[in-house]
């Protein structure tokens, strides 16, 4: 059974240390692709054996969480919301914090100060016991247990003494509900901060939400972008969104494609182009043919390469993950012994001793090293994406960031793919009307750039017309074709004898017809990409399928040098010198065709041309939507900024912990001001990652 992708639409998960229990469950079902994000309440995963489902549901639900069907008819009850928990909570909370202030007598009283607390307690324990017990039961404890443990302890201790008379040192109430009203601003601050770096695909979902003129019967109908069918025509007017992908059938236009390729210019459009769901028609009015709509749109496959892109891990989260599975227990295991040391050994007293180690659990912050990562690559991923480079997954950004050499195919990358034709040299006796008819009808059945530029170079020429029969690509050779009189011919690149000058080759039945000599300009920019590689300190490598003479004279225009050419490669000799230059350092593909679909995959990233062949973009882990050559630079600047920002943000979260868990355990730091700062290092980790959408990446 074809492995599939599952969406489920959760509630209750609050913070990213639910998210993380949600995820530990699906890896120990086995599952792949995983991508739990608490913001949006969105968990997905692949599958091969659907069978599971209701288990996968029943686990989940096991947690604490509730599976829906429908996220947008699920309105959660007031009480339940973050936000709603904490305002109710610092209304008890702020007259307990005043009490210690003020010198007023009947704040101070035990029994206003239980009435105060045990409010914001019961919600404590609704809302972090609850999660608390779910993971325990799951064995996968979270940081909820800290909290739980540290406030339940401070309130049962002043409750006893509450019941005892035993006085004011008993009183611990204000630290019980300053810790759980802390702890729910910073779940406020971690959700509404993780929505912002989500951003990137809410931006683009927003271009979907779209309504459609639909003209039927001679009239016109206006309907939802998602009810559009195919073969549907639609009109579309000045200022309106294009609501699915489709082909113009009358009508001109100028098309603000911005958000798709990052190209700030403006399109122009004609009868019979093609348009793209959710850009915009800035100038002009078209009737259009929908091709394709729903999840088949160009701009629906961007949005679900992008969600799969998050789930995907870059190896440096695996060290974050793996403390964090640990990290629980052994903050439990420090507490109590911070307590037994302060109790036994220092004699300290049983309410300093316990003070200490409530200060140790509620100070310690897990999710900060569960946010390091994600946060950073969401943020990334949607900064390149509005820079027309769309990447397809979150472990991408790391090899980029370590890459050495970057290989290029020549036709289509680095060159324009429009070709003009320098010379036909016929074989003697052969007329050279057979030889445009051949070629004509043998590259009409191609997509290749070199077949587009051959049929047009040759469309207004005389010429003796041939009916093909069949005709079929071979990768990085050329073109075979039977005409209907069965005579076989072949057009492409062969290995033989001849002048250099000569690109291709015609064979009919096996005889050498014609040579064909094909020139294509350079793209613009292309000499100043390999100048700031080269300054990046990656080496700039040419693999192609062209001829050796002509491989040459593009490396020497554009400054690759001779010992970096590899010519004359077929699609298994381009997987070879992948391999060679992967053994000395990581290595980046970018290509276009369908001969560089197997190097693209086999290098450690490959990047496809948007215009590239569907093989090839399917095969690359990098896009780039525009095909400015400068978006490369711009994916390495992101991809290296985002790693650093990844490092800071795991740095930031070991180094809080380790000098913040041994002050607490020492009695400096009281449970209240671990708690405001634990809420505030989630927030700090997510502040550093967004500042990844403005950062300069020069």
């Amino acid at each position: 059974m074809a492995e599939q992708l599952i969406e489920l639409n959760v509630t209750g998960m609050h913070c990213n240390n639910c998210a993380l229990s949600v995820h530990k469950l699906l890896e120990k079902k086995g599952l792949q692709n995983i991508l739990v994000d608490f913001a949006s309440e969105e968990v997905k995963f692949s599958t091969n054996d659907n069978t599971k489902l209701p288990e996968i549901k029943k686990g989940i639900e096991n947690l604490g969480f509730k599976v829906i069907d429908d996220i947008s008819q699920h309105q959660p009850p007031f009480y339940q919301k973050i936000e709603n928990k904490f305002i109710f909570c610092t209304a008890f909370t702020v007259p307990l914090l005043l009490g210690m202030l003020l010198s007023w007598h009947f704040l101070h009283q035990p029994i206003v100060q239980l009435l105060l607390c045990l409010p914001v307690f019961i919600v404590g324990c609704l809302h972090f016991g609850k999660s608390a017990w779910s993971s325990v039961k799951g064995g996968m404890p979270n940081m909820d247990v800290l909290i739980f443990i540290g406030s339940t302890s401070a309130f049962v201790y002043s409750l006893t003494g509450t019941i005892k008379n035993s006085g004011m040192q008993y009183q611990f109430y204000e630290t019980c509900a300053t810790i759980i009203t802390l702890v729910l601003l910073g779940n406020v601050f971690e959700k509404r901060s993780v929505t912002q770096t989500t951003s990137a695909v809410k931006d683009l979902i927003k271009f979907q939400l779209s309504n459609a003129n639909r003209v039927i019967n001679g009239g016109i109908e206006v309907i939802s972008a998602k009810d559009v069918r195919p073969g549907d025509t639609l009109l579309v007017n000045q200022g309106d969104k294009i609501p699915v992908d489709g082909e113009i059938l009358s009508g001109n236009a100028s098309v603000d494609e911005a958000m798709l390729t990052g190209e700030s210019l403006p399109v122009e459009k004609e009868k019979y182009d093609k348009v793209i769901g959710g850009t915009t028609l800035l100038t002009g009015n078209i009737h259009m043919l929908a091709t394709k709509v729903g999840s088949n749109t160009i701009l629906s496959q961007i949005i679900d390469l992008m969600k799969k892109a998050q789930a995907a891990k870059p190896p440096i989260q695996k060290l974050g993950d793996r403390v964090a599975s640990i990290f629980v227990p052994a903050v439990l295991g420090i507490a109590l012994l911070t307590f037994i040391i302060n109790y036994y050994a220092a004699h300290a007293g049983i309410q300093h001793s316990l003070m200490n180690a409530i200060a140790v659990m509620v100070i310690s912050c897990p999710c900060a090293m569960g946010l390091a990562t994600p946060t950073a690559v969401m943020v990334g991923l949607g900064r390149a994406a509005k820079n027309g480079v769309l990447i397809k997954g979150g472990d991408t950004i790391e090899a980029v960031a370590n890459a050495k050499y970057v290989v290029f195919d020549k036709t289509g990358t680095l060159t324009t793919g429009k070709f003009s034709i320098n010379e036909i040299k016929a074989e003697p006796g052969v007329d050279i009307e057979q030889v445009r008819g051949a070629i004509i009808a043998i590259e009409e059945r191609s997509n290749h750039p070199i077949a587009k530029s051959l049929v047009h170079g040759l469309k207004n020429l005389p010429k003796q017309k041939i009916i093909l029969k069949v005709a079929r690509e071979e990768r990085g050779l050329g073109m075979r074709a039977e005409d209907v009189e069965g005579n076989n011919y072949f057009l492409g690149t062969a290995k033989h004898k001849q002048d250099d000058h000569f690109n291709l080759s015609l064979y009919k039945n096996q005889k050498l017809l014609a040579q064909i000599a094909i020139d294509d300009e350079i793209k613009s920019g292309t000499t100043l990409l390999i100048a700031q590689l080269k300054k990046m300190d990656l080496v700039p490598v040419l693999l192609s399928g062209d001829k050796k003479e002509r491989c040459l004279k593009v490396a020497a225009q554009i400054g690759i040098s001779i010992k970096d050419i590899h010519a004359e490669k077929l699609p298994d000799e381009k997987l070879k010198v992948i391999d060679i230059y992967k053994q000395k350092g990581k290595t980046i593909m970018i290509g276009d065709g369908i001969n560089d679909a197997p190097a693209l995959t086999k290098a450690d990233v490959g990047i496809s041309m948007n215009d590239a062949s569907h093989v090839a973009i399917q095969s690359a882990s990098v896009v780039l939507l525009n095909t400015d050559l400068q978006s490369v630079i711009k994916f390495l600047q992101i991809s290296k900024h985002t790693l650093l920002t990844i490092k800071q943000n795991l740095f930031w979260a070991f180094a809080y912990n380790i000098v913040a868990i041994p002050v607490a355990a020492m009695g400096l730091l009281n449970p209240m001001l671990g708690a405001f700062t634990m809420a505030f290092s989630d927030v700090v980790v997510i502040g550093n990652s967004l500042r990844l959408k403005k950062k300069k990446v020069d």
